[in-house]
This record gives structure tokens, C-alpha cells and sequence, in this order.
């Protein structure tokens, strides 16, 4: 059999899981419901199960994890608001079931290599990745490295000034109304109006706030990473109003402080569509094969 890479998409609400042959095109794919972790690997093992000849696998999932090598909890799951998953040791497991090369980041990191590799950065070195949805993350390249440090990013945790018109309380344990996905997630919109971002109506006072939060965080990352681009992906800048609203937002708030691109091609949206997470894995597992051979 031809060799195959394998890929893992874990959100928090549902499980994607792929496999493709060696030109990267998808031989098949599966969701399945995000459980608690132990429930959730034994599925995703009986899926990978059917496939005897995958050489790698790229993992991205949902945060916060440890990507530290050397840390003694590399590979599991860190404390996290879902249930059944604080401490897990998903890599662990991995390797129990199958001892082959695997690529641990991030799903929003997996998104954004995708961008890196074939969407709308592969001319340009460096890119910030937001992503808004349940959450709010954000995956950083620079000349082909994800930034880390002791950790991975954990940039939907930054500080925002709140709105003038916006009393709501925050949707964030942690921070409640004074972080970006406190105020500027899904569920953070959908618990403030009582409505999600694809029932509220173009004209909604919501999106001139969650522009001016998203311009905030882009004015953030541009003054301290200076990137060729920010691409904003998830579901709520799935609305085709919304990135022109931050766009003209950031240019009030930067006040062409620095030479910056044209903003039409400086923040865009994400070009690889839902299937970013996937396709960012296959070409980890790909990297993470031809490093270890």
C-alpha cells in the first residue's frame, strides 16, 4: 500500500479526522463529537484503525496544551474549562496505540500553516492567524517556526478596552469582560444579544463592537510582530460585513503610526476554508516524517 499521513482537528465540540495519500489529497474524512478524553481517543483510534500504512500524523487541537518537549507534561491536555480533559495525556496514548512520528501544536496553529503553506501567505514570511469562534486564538509564523516560548500563545487572552457602548459582563472565567475572548467570541456574542453572529443582522450594533475589538487586537499584534498579514478565520468572521468594519476601525485607531500594506491585503480573510485545520496537519505530519527519516 501506498504510504499515508494521517491528521487530527481537535475542537471542542467536534473531531475531525483525515487521511491522505503522498500528494496530500484526502483518501478520507470523518467528524466526530468532541467527548471527554478518554472517549473521544477511543473513537479516534477506531477510525484510525481501518488504515494500516500511515507513516505520520499531525495533531492540532484545542488548548491549552503542553508543546514543550521537555516539560514533563508534554503532550497532554493543560487545565481547561472542558470537562474530562484537564491533564489528559493525548500524546500518550498516540503513542500507545501507534508508535510513529506525530506533529503536536495547536488547532489554530494547524489553521494557520495551512494559510502558511498553500492560502494566502505563501508568498509573505510571517502571519498572524486569529481565529474567532468558540474561542479565540491565534497561531504567529515567522520565517517557517511557530512562536512559542514556555508555551504556545495564548493570545485570545489579551487585554481590551472595553467598548463605550457595550455593558456586557464577559464571557471569559478567568477575565470575564477584560479579554479578547471574553468580549469577542461566539458564545461572548451569541450570550450578550441573544442571538448568534449568524442570526444578527447586518446593521446590528454588535458588529461595529466586535469590529472595534478585533481592530484593537490587530493595532496589538502589528506594533509588537510587525507580520505581513493578519488573517482573521472561524466562524464569526464568517460574516462578509465584518473585516471591512475592522479594517476601517484599525486605520482609525493606528492613525498610520507605521508603514503598513494596503489594508484590503493586510487583514484578510482566512483562504483555506473549514478544511485549513486538516490540510495544516497533513503538512506538519509531512515535515515531522521527513525529519525523523
Amino acid at each position: 500500500m501506498a504510504p499515508l499521513l494521517g491528521a487530527i482537528e481537535g475542537g471542542g465540540t467536534k473531531f475531525v479526522l483525515a487521511v491522505c495519500d503522498e500528494d496530500m489529497k484526502i483518501v478520507d474524512r470523518q467528524s466526530i463529537p468532541t467527548e471527554d478524553g478518554e472517549k473521544t481517543l477511543d473513537a479516534v483510534i477506531a477510525y484510525f484503525d481501518q488504515f494500516e500504512d500511515i507513516k505520520a500524523m499531525g495533531i492540532a487541537m484545542f488548548g491549552p496544551i503542553d508543546i514543550n518537549p521537555e516539560s514533563k507534561t508534554y503532550g497532554r491536555v493543560l487545565d481547561t474549562p472542558k470537562r474530562g480533559w484537564s491533564g489528559y495525556d493525548f500524546m500518550g496514548r498516540m503513542k500507545a496505540w501507534r508508535d510513529i512520528p506525530y506533529y503536536w501544536t495547536t488547532d489554530v496553529n494547524g489553521a494557520a500553516w495551512a494559510e502558511y503553506k498553500t492560502g494566502a501567505v505563501k508568498e509573505n514570511q510571517s502571519m498572524v492567524y486569529l481565529t474567532i469562534g468558540t474561542g479565540v486564538g491565534a497561531g504567529i509564523i515567522n520565517r517557517g517556526h511557530f512562536l512559542a516560548g514556555y508555551g504556545h500563545p495564548e493570545a485570545g487572552h489579551i487585554m481590551i478596552q472595553k467598548h463605550p457602548k457595550d455593558d456586557y459582563k464577559g464571557h471569559c472565567p478567568f477575565h470575564q469582560d477584560h479579554c479578547l475572548e471574553g468580549l469577542a467570541s461566539g458564545p461572548a456574542m451569541a450570550e450578550r444579544w441573544g442571538m448568534t453572529a449568524k442570526e444578527l443582522p447586518d446593521d446590528h450594533i454588535a458588529w461595529e463592537i466586535e469590529a472595534d475589538y478585533l481592530a484593537q487586537a490587530a493595532v496589538d499584534f502589528t506594533v509588537i510582530l510587525r507580520p505581513d498579514k493578519i488573517i482573521f478565520g472561524g466562524g464569526v468572521p464568517h460574516r462578509e460585513n465584518l473585516l471591512p468594519m475592522v479594517r476601517k476601525a484599525f486605520a482609525d485607531k493606528f492613525r498610520n503610526y507605521l508603514a503598513t500594506p494596503d489594508f484590503e491585503d493586510y487583514i484578510v480573510p482566512v483562504s483555506t476554508g473549514d478544511n485549513a485545520g486538516i490540510i495544516g496537519c497533513f503538512y506538519l505530519a509531512q515535515a515531522k516524517l521527513a525529519e525523523e527519516e
